[in-house]
């Protein structure tokens, strides 16, 4: 491969984790959003580790975690990469909260990744309400129901045996609100070394993302420039496009780069994680690339800092229950949480 589409590793920035351990400031979603197939993602995957991605976020609920493995595997084969330079994520659908469910998850995760373990492995949502895949934003299952610290706690049980069995070396939460992890944090055996949210400078989540910081935990940032891709049922007249932005375009135009490599940079210079996905070779590169060059100043920051609109994108209805007055719920924005 030309020298061009690669990118020398030892300039790509890393974050500490709470025990010292070390996780590349960026990586690669691979949701397809419905609107990628399975092997277009994959095929994204294998130029990414070719280009020096090194860290990769998948679920089971994608629905492509067997074809990523055949990519890994034969990255490995090759000598490519070598095992202990990827950090795989993966996470456990809300289907698989019972008894038992979350090491059945993992199996399955494992064997499709071509995996002896994953890296960190997080719990997808807060609750176990799901939705068929490609569903509609009007879609509600009727078994949906609210929050439980007691039953999100059951389900961290199963992830911290995961750990003392050595098939995940760190766990994590998402999707999560400050009233949620004021009630489970203090009861978590193994505390959670990343967390995954929306964060993007329309959504900076301020309180949220200190919190964790303060409490030792890493954020990783979902729909790190606004996902325009995102599937149609989590668009809405009133979202705010961050590349369209006039704090985001200025930056842009001084830099003479594409107003999504500004939220890059803004993230990876936060301290966030932000996991982009794309299938295009010269955008995936172009956003590895802009981590290890070019840095924004303090005033760009600044200018960035004033970029929030509070403009969620993945507002999950999808997972309302019965009785709920709306999305709001899901982040309790309505009043606090029952404990």
């Amino acid at each position: 491969m030309p020298s061009n589409t690669t990118i020398d590793l030892s300039k790509i920035p890393t974050r500490t984790l709470f025990d010292g351990g070390q996780i590349p400031c960026i990586g690669m979603g691979t949701f397809g959003s419905d609107r990628f197939t399975p092997e277009q993602v994959s095929e994204a995957v294998a130029g990414a580790i070719r280009c020096g991605y090194r860290l990769f976020d998948c679920a089971a609920v994608y629905g492509n975690e067997d074809k990523i493995g055949r990519v890994f595997a034969a990255a490995m084969a090759d000598g490519t990469v070598r095992r202990e330079e990827l950090f795989v994520t993966s996470k456990v659908w809300n289907d698989m909260h019972g008894r038992g469910d979350v090491l059945i998850s993992l199996a399955q995760t494992l064997k499709d990744l071509q995996l002896e373990y994953i890296d960190a492995f997080f719990v997808h949502w807060p609750f176990p309400n799901y939705h068929a895949p490609g569903c509609d934003g009007d879609s509600r299952n009727p078994d949906s129901v609210p929050f439980s610290p007691e039953r999100f706690l059951a389900t961290w049980r199963q992830m911290e045996k995961l750990v003392d069995a050595g098939l995940v070396r760190y766990i994590g939460m998402s999707n999560m609100t400050i009233p949620k992890l004021e009630v489970v944090l203090p009861h978590c055996r193994i505390q959670p070394a990343l967390i995954e949210m929306e964060l993007h400078p329309c959504f900076q989540q301020r309180e949220l993302y200190e919190y964790c910081v303060g409490k030792g935990i890493q954020p990783v940032g979902f729909c790190p420039i606004g996902s325009p891709t995102r599937p149609d049922r989590d668009k809405t007249p009133d979202d705010v496009a961050d590349i369209e932005t006039p704090e985001v375009q200025a930056i842009a135009k001084a830099h003479n780069v594409h107003p999504a490599v500004i939220c890059l940079k803004w993230a990876v210079q936060r301290g966030q994680i932000p996991i982009p996905f794309s299938v295009h070779e010269a955008e995936y590169l172009s956003n590895l690339r802009c981590t290890t060059e070019d840095p924004l100043t303090a005033a760009e920051m600044e200018t960035l800092a004033g970029a929030e609109r509070n403009c969620r994108l993945i507002k999950g209805q999808v997972f309302l229950w019965e009785g709920a007055k709306g999305w709001e719920d899901l982040w309790d924005l309505n009043g606090i949480i029952t404990r």
